[in-house]
């Protein structure tokens, strides 16, 4: 039941009216109800892998924070830790029940039944959210939940559960025990959101799709110009689809009176590799640096700017192997890792590129240079293999094989214009709804205005729109 579908809207909608129609207190345990319908729609197996790991993650904090023996609650704390990982590692390794059982319990044989379970959906999100959670109770941060309405809720909750964005405890479920009443502005303000995200992937990310799935899957058939031009829009593919994921479900949660936090904020305005990551997959980013990269550093503070260096790096890689097994991940991580200790040892070429430029272009140059760097390091995070992405790499020309048409990579010109004037117009939203809350002005306007913006955008959403493919590249992370 993926966001796109008919059967989606159907619950989403039915959902939406037996919330408000129901007292405050059965609200949460509806939302839970329909998160179990829209996980186990997938298959069975879905819901009771995550049960089992949001129950076993309940039950685990409260002993955690039950224990009152200092080297017991550490032994606990790791312990949960490590088989979180564990259970984590298994499914990203395999493709089957089989092969996770026989990651975790080698000595175990599995039968014909058991072969045909599948890597569960979203396994990845909610699982570093347990481990956040668990996390944060260890360190006396966040008191254990008591209510188990309320905590499966909030490792399962259905506009979340996919791809997130990856929730704190100190953030949702303070959020899910607020009252949650019918306000007009809130539910209007999500449906904006919405269609936003269907904006994002429905004109730019599915319009782009084909000719870059295309273009990665006959790389050694390629002109080096159409090498170069694929490498340049599948950022613009990836950010389109993943933040119109993202708004659609921030938008949705907001519906019910939930607000979700932020993972897009500007990402293609980022001077630095280490803004960028301040501004994309934000939840993931913070995350990372808050359970990994802060310890880290704790540890190796030893080390001086060599603990840094060594920390940054090792929390990049695991940020890359996050996304997919394989050894392109890793090197995906890495880049970013090696990038960012290239920007702290060599700072002061930024301050001295301004004196040479002025602040405009400095800014400029920096931004095309971010950009530039991240859409090579893609190359890793999309190619199957090393030995592809090399290929990839070391073919990047300006060469063609019959003209310069091959720069579109197969889009015709029509669709060409649609995407640019699509992306123009979405980067001089985000522009200015960075100033001021677009979304919110807008419900300041007359009735005319407002009314006028929307069919105008509803008949360029139907009109512009490829409705053929209704995933997201995120959910097989």
């Amino acid at each position: 039941m993926l966001f796109l579908s008919l059967n989606f809207w159907i619950l989403f909608c039915l959902c939406f009216i037996a919330y408000y129609a129901l007292k405050a207190k059965y609200q949460n345990a509806l939302l839970l109800f329909v998160s179990c319908i829209f996980i186990g729609y997938y298959q069975l197996s879905f819901l009771i892998t995550a049960v089992i790991i949001s129950l076993f993650t309940y039950f685990w904090a409260q002993l955690i924070e039950k224990t009152s023996n200092e080297k017991r609650t550490n032994i606990l704390y790791i312990g949960g830790l490590l088989l979180l990982v564990l259970i984590w590692i298994a499914f990203r390794n395999a493709t089957t029940t089989e092969g996770i059982v026989q990651t975790l319990f080698p000595f175990l044989k599995t039968n014909a039944a058991v072969q045909s379970i599948v890597f569960p959906l979203g396994i990845s999100f909610y699982t570093f959210q347990a481990i956040g959670y668990l996390t944060d109770v260890y360190w006396k941060e966040q008191e254990a939940e008591r209510n188990p309405v309320n905590f499966l809720l909030f490792m399962l909750f259905f506009m979340k559960f996919l791809s997130g964005p990856i929730e704190r405890a100190g953030d949702l479920l303070v959020r899910l025990k607020e009252d949650k009443p019918f306000r007009y502005q809130s539910i209007v303000y999500g449906m904006k959101l919405i269609f936003l995200g269907l904006f994002k992937k429905l004109v730019i990310a599915n319009r782009i799709e084909p000719h870059t799935d295309l273009m990665f899957g006959s790389i050694h058939q390629l002109s080096g110009l159409q090498l170069l031009m694929t490498c340049l829009i599948y950022p613009i593919e990836l950010y389109a689809d993943f933040s119109g994921y993202t708004d659609i479900a921030i938008g949705g949660a907001r519906m019910f009176g939930i607000q979700l936090s932020p993972n897009f904020n500007r990402p293609f305005s980022a001077r630095t590799t280490t803004e960028f990551w301040r501004r994309w997959h934000m939840s993931l980013s913070f995350w990372v640096r808050d359970y990994l990269y802060v310890p880290l550093t704790a540890f190796t503070r030893g080390w001086g700017k060599w603990g840094i260096y060594s920390s940054l790096i090792l929390t990049f890689v695991v940020l890359g192997v996050w996304h997919g097994v394989g050894w392109s991940f890793a090197i995906y991580g890495l880049i970013q890792g090696l990038l960012i200790c290239w920007e702290v040892k060599f700072s002061f070429f930024r301050k001295n590129l301004k004196k040479v430029v002025g602040e405009f272009g400095a800014n400029a140059l920096l931004i095309l240079r971010t950009y530039l760097l991240f859409a090579l390091s893609l190359i890793f995070f999309r190619m199957g293999s090393i030995s592809d992405a090399f290929y990839y790499l070391r073919n990047i020309s300006f060469t063609v094989h019959d003209s310069w048409k091959e720069m579109n990579i197969g889009i015709t010109d029509h669709y060409c214009l649609v995407i640019g004037l699509s992306l123009l117009a979405l980067f001089i939203f985000e522009y200015f709804n960075a100033k001021r809350d677009l979304l919110e002005a807008l419900e300041q306007q007359p009735a005319w205005v407002r009314w006028s913006i929307y069919y105008l955008l509803i008949f360029a959403l139907f009109s512009m729109g490829s409705f053929e493919a209704e995933s997201f590249i995120y959910l097989q992370f």
